[in-house]
């Protein structure tokens, strides 16, 4: 879980239940959007960060949070927060090892990230056969959080997961 969220400790259980809609392998904690969860007066109070300001997830995640913790019995309340601005830090560890099992290279830091998208280095890790002898297909991935990648050892195409700081 990211360091700076506010999260009461019993609220976690449900939380880690709701999966990002665009990466099912990831919890919201993972993503590290969730950024305040607290019981206040029979209310659960959730503040949520989207990864980009127009995220189309976030309706659904905001939307599932919900559908969780009433089935948990509780109310809840929850407001959008874009300020700071998320950032792949953010990504807790495990997320970053389920990105790459699922498919998608996680974020390199920013000036490699840079480097990468730029196609100055061969710096993304195929995440089919671990070959770093890959190259920029597109910015684009299938959504515009993702670069598009292919990997000159096995062909295989796959998403980058972009940084953003």
């Amino acid at each position: 879980m990211i360091e700076h969220a506010d999260i009461d400790t019993e609220l976690i259980p449900i939380l880690d239940k709701v999966s990002d809609p665009e990466i099912p392998v990831l919890t919201i904690l993972d993503m590290g959007v969730v950024r305040y969860a607290k019981l206040v007066d029979d209310v659960v109070l959730i503040k949520i960060t989207p990864t980009y300001s127009g995220c189309p997830a976030m309706d659904v995640i905001a939307d599932d949070i919900t559908t969780a913790f009433k089935k948990a019995g509780y109310k809840v309340n929850i407001d959008l927060v874009l300020t700071p601005a998320w950032t792949t830090d953010w990504i807790s560890e495990e997320g970053r090892d389920a990105l790459e099992k699922y498919g998608i290279a996680p974020p390199l830091e920013a000036e490699a990230d840079k480097d990468a998208l730029l196609g100055n280095k061969k710096i993304v890790k195929c995440t089919n056969c671990g070959s770093q002898n890959t190259n920029l297909v597109s910015q684009f991935g299938s959504t515009a959080c993702k670069a598009l990648f292919q990997c000159e050892d096995c062909q295989e195409p796959f998403d980058y997961f972009k940084c953003l700081k």
